[in-house]
Parts: C-alpha cells; structure tokens; sequence
C-alpha cells in the first residue's frame, strides 16, 4: 500500500509538494514524481520540483523486494497506484509482454494497452474487471485523467477542486484540505471518474450463484435440496485461498487478534501456511478480547503482543485517531483505537502487513441488528447484509486504512475477497440465523470455523463490537471525550 496524489492547474508544484508530505506515513520507502513529461525520484522534501500544470505522485510502502518507485510510464501514458493486485503474475503470464518495473501495478498500464483500437473508457472497464486486487489509481494519458478503485473499496481515494484554480485526487482527505479544498469526494467502489465524469464499471458479486432455487410463489428456499456440506467446503477453501494470496512473498505477518471467531479463523489458517504469524491484541485489564486472545494464543501456539489500554493510553492517542479517520465519530473512534494500536505494536516489530477480520459480520450476519431484520423480512434478510457490504467502505474500511496507514502499515482484509463474498451469498440466511431468536448467529461460519481447528469456546463465543471487546468504549465515554473540545479539534485538523 502506497499513497497517491494529483494536481491540475496553474504553479501546482508547491501544492503537489505540500500534499505528498504529508502523506509520507504511507510511503516512507521512496518517492516519485511526474510534473509536465519530467519525473523524478528521491525524498521529497529534499526534492527540487519544476513549475508545471500537471503532476502526479506517488509515496512508495514497499512490501515485498525492492519494488520501484511509481509512477510508471508507458508510450504517453502515466499511473500511480496505491494497491495490491493479487493475480499480477497470472495476468503477465497471460499477456507474455517485456515489463521495465518489479512493480505488481504495472499491469494496469500492460492491461489497458493490450486491448487495442478501443476507447479509453472501454479499456479501463476491461482491465478493471480482469484485476483481482485492492486498488486506488490514477491514469493520464496527456489529455484525458481516470481515477479508479476497486469495487470493495478497500483503498481510499478522495477528489476534490477550488473552481478556477486547481483539481486534485488524494489517497487521504487532510492531503486535500492542506492545498485549501475543503469539499472533498469520495470516489464510490468499482468506479471510475474519467475526466469529470463518474462511470460505474464493476460490481461485486454480491449474487452469487447458488445450488438451490427459490420458489417464486412463496419466496422461500427449499432447503431439503441444499447441500450444506457443499456450501460450507466452498467457503473453507475460498478463505484458505484469500489468506494464501495476500500473504504470498511475505515472512512476517501481523495479526489484528480478538479472539473472536473471525480473526481465530484467520490466526488457524495463517498457522499452516508458511510465514510467520504475530498476534495483536489490545485491551483494558480484565477484558473480554484481551482474555479470549491469550487463551486461543496459547492453544494455537502463536506469539502474541498486547497492548493494555488505560485512561492515559486513550487520551495520548486520541488526537492521533481523529487526525487518522479525519472526523469526529465516536462508534469510529471506539473501534478505530484498538486497530490504532495494534498496528503501531506491529510497526514496532517492522511488520509491514496485517491482517483483519473485517467484513465477516455483515457477510455471515453477525449482528445483533439482523435479528430484528429477520423477524420482519426472513430469507431477504440477505439484501441487507448485500446493502451493508456495498457500503462497508464508508463505514469501516477506510477508518481501518487511515488508523494502520498512520503507522505505515498495510491492512489487508481476506474476508472481502470477491470469491469469499460470493460464496458467503451462495449461503441460504436460514444458515447464517437459525430463528429470531437466535443470540449467537453466524452459524455456518461458526461450522467452517471449528472444521479449521479454532476452539469451541471460541467458535461459539457470542459476537463483541470491537469498541465494548477491548474496553475501549467505557473509558471513552466516561473519562475521556466528557472533557475533550471536539468543534475546536477538528477545526484545527481542517486548517481553520
């Protein structure tokens, strides 16, 4: 994971400048850029930028080798991108072409270039949907810019223009509101903006394709004809095979650990692949996360890091996780601590990638919330739970970007592979909540978990909101945010 950033205008250098200092936490391995055909390449603030109109940059977090600084550049075509594209090879072996950088990425350009005597829009529409990978980028071709990102949403990117003076695109929101841009967008997942125009061009796979059939007459399933074991072997080896890809090249994993049942199926599966696996744990003395995660530690034989949160530790790091999620949101703060701190325990031990649980609640109906949804809709609970996956980018993936990227580490998100989504959706509901009254939901998940090797008392241990697991929530809300001038604060992360 990277940073990106762009500037179209007059005298845009300084700005260009202004922006990609202070995205340097998310690429502190190098830098490059591009102003008016000149690229260069060194430590930005050392770096001598010419005047220009047009600039592009990128911050470079190198993950795995030495991997070059971007942005690349093909024939009268530029990119920067802030990802992973986890089928790179695939795709090089398939257009068997000659590539000048080490650098995953550089098959967006080798893609859009191999379909030729098409419109632009045309080739980037392709080449999006041949990518398997968490992705934000920028293209410009001398004429025309296209802004993309990956349709989960699982790297950010902002955009944003004082009219008659500049645009500008971001990987983070304060990046923008630094140059004097203070209405900043988001560019939605599985879009592109091209030029001034937003244009959908991939969706998720929130449909699936399931074994059974529903009876149009009484929207119901006929479950008797559904092979449950079939179901649940898809989803064990579609998980297995998320984790594989977004740990392959590493030696050194990091863990965001609970001990909930996610991040145990997570931990059980990183146990018999071959890197080495740390656990990172954060919570208040005596808390639920904090005793379930040394328990599963132990049993899995893992190394675990804890980081035991006080009143203290969440009054120091407060003002460091507003400035990370960039707004005042209390359920965003509570959640956004211990991921925070979790990844600053890896940063200390050089860890460059972590992994999360993120995204398992609203795929298998982990919350308590989808109780009252089912007494009222049933099966069609589904299309909540499709509803809250298309908008988990707003809602949690881009808080969990901003407070991991504050330390210069990646988040990566197995839950969120297209092929686990699938197969999460190729599950009946009746499989995710028994009844109404079902307390503990996620029931095939819960299956696939001890078939893993997770624990019992953890493959049935009731679903904990980050913020109430870690104990996070209570020193908040009673110690801490009582006392703490929000308006002020965040006027001054603004630049008011």
């Amino acid at each position: 994971m990277c940073a990106i950033a762009g500037i179209f205008g007059e005298d845009i250098s300084k700005d260009l400048k202004d922006i990609l200092i202070s995205l340097k936490h998310r690429g502190p391995d190098g830098s490059g850029l591009f102003i008016d055909g000149e690229v260069l390449h060194g430590e930005i603030k050392q770096m001598d930028f010419p005047e220009g109109s047009v600039g592009l940059g990128h911050n470079l977090l190198s993950i795995v080798g030495c991997q070059s600084s971007q942005p690349i550049i093909e024939d009268n075509q530029v990119l920067v991108c802030n990802g992973e594209i986890y089928n790179f090879r695939e795709i090089k072996e398939e257009l068997n072409e000659e590539f000048t950088t080490d650098s995953d990425c550089e098959v967006i350009l080798k893609l859009n270039n191999s379909f030729e005597g098409e419109n632009l829009l045309s080739s980037i529409r392709k080449t999006m949907q041949k990518l398997d990978g968490d992705y934000a980028f920028a293209l410009w071709d001398g004429q025309n810019l296209v802004l993309g990102r990956d349709p989960v949403g699982v790297k950010p990117l902002y955009y944003g223009e004082i009219k008659g003076k500049i645009k500008a695109f971001a990987s983070e929101k304060k990046a923008l509101w630094k140059i004097g841009i203070m209405e900043v967008h988001t560019l939605p997942p599985g879009h592109i903006r091209l030029n001034d125009q937003l244009i959908s061009v991939e969706e998720l796979p929130l449909n699936g394709s399931p074994p059974y059939q529903k009876d149009p007459e009484s929207k119901t399933f006929n479950l008797q004809q559904i092979d449950a074991e079939l179901l649940k072997r898809d989803l064990k080896h579609a998980l297995i095979r998320s984790v594989e890809k977004r740990i392959t090249g590493l030696e050194n994993v990091g863990l965001i650990f609970s001990g909930g049942v996610d991040s145990t199926i997570l931990a059980c599966i990183l146990k018999n692949l071959p890197v080495k696996t740390t656990l990172y744990t954060v919570g208040s003395e005596n808390s639920q996360d904090l005793g379930y995660a040394l328990k599963a530690a132990e049993i899995l034989n893992l190394d675990i890091r804890t980081q035991i949160v006080t009143e203290d530790v969440v009054k120091y790091n407060l003002e460091p996780v507003l400035s990370a999620i960039e707004e005042f949101n209390v359920m965003k703060i509570g959640v956004g601590m211990p991921t925070y701190l979790a990844a600053k325990m890896a940063k200390e031990d050089h860890q460059k990638v972590v992994l999360t649980g993120q995204g398992a609640d609203e795929l298998f109906a982990g919350y308590n919330r989808y109780l009252m949804d089912y007494s009222q809709k049933g099966e069609d609970t589904q299309d909540v739970l499709k509803k809250d996956i298309a908008n988990i980018y707003h809602v949690n993936l881009q808080r969990d970007d901003a407070v991991t990227m504050a330390h210069g580490v990646e988040l990566r998100v197995p839950f969120l592979d297209r092929e686990v989504i699938k197969a999460a959706f190729n599950i009946p509901f009746k499989y995710k909540i028994l009844d109404e009254n079902d307390k503990i939901r996620k029931h095939m998940l819960r299956q696939v978990a001890v078939d893993l090797g997770v624990p019992e008392f953890i493959a049935q241990r009731p679903k904990k909101a980050a913020q109430y697991g870690s104990g996070i929530n209570k020193i908040l809300i009673k110690k801490v945010l009582k006392d703490f001038n929000q308006e002020s604060y965040m006027k001054k992360l603004r630049g008011f």
